[in-house]
């Protein structure tokens, strides 16, 4: 796997993984419930993907939202293609909500709401809420 997906945790944060995407739960945490969707390929542009990553990702957005709904019942959803610092593609996915949901008692408030999410911002997980938080997901994963 490449750099960028080692950056955001993996193979520790894997929710799953796909035959061109994996899912991973973004180790900081902007708002409850914050994943990565990285491509599989160490590509730095979305055009170089192959077609049949297009059609897998279709799967996995509704997967992806599906669990964020049911772990955070989101008021809105943020997808974000940045590639500025990590240059391998991929998406920050934020639910996004206006009341702070919680977690095993750790609040998570958006302190981006109703504008733009705070990526540097929000929870930091330990090893151990990760891993709460990571089984939550995966016991909620449905593809």
């Amino acid at each position: 796997m490449h750099d960028t997906a080692r950056k955001f945790g993996w193979p520790a944060t894997v929710i799953h993984t796909g035959a061109h995407w994996t899912v991973l739960l973004r180790p900081q945490q902007a708002t409850l419930g914050s994943v990565v969707l990285c491509a599989n390929e160490p590509v730095a542009r979305y055009s170089d993907l192959p077609a049949a990553a297009f059609a897998e990702q279709a799967e996995l957005v509704k997967a992806i939202e599906t669990l964020l709904k049911t772990l955070v019942s989101y008021d809105r959803i943020n997808w974000l293609m940045l590639m500025m610092v990590d240059p391998h593609v991929h998406f920050h996915v934020i639910p996004r909500y206006e009341t702070p949901r919680e977690f095993e008692g750790v609040p998570f408030a958006d302190g981006g709401w109703p504008a733009l999410p705070q990526l540097g911002g929000g929870v930091a997980l330990d090893e151990s809420l990760r891993d709460r938080l990571l089984a939550r997901l995966k016991a909620i994963w449905q593809v």
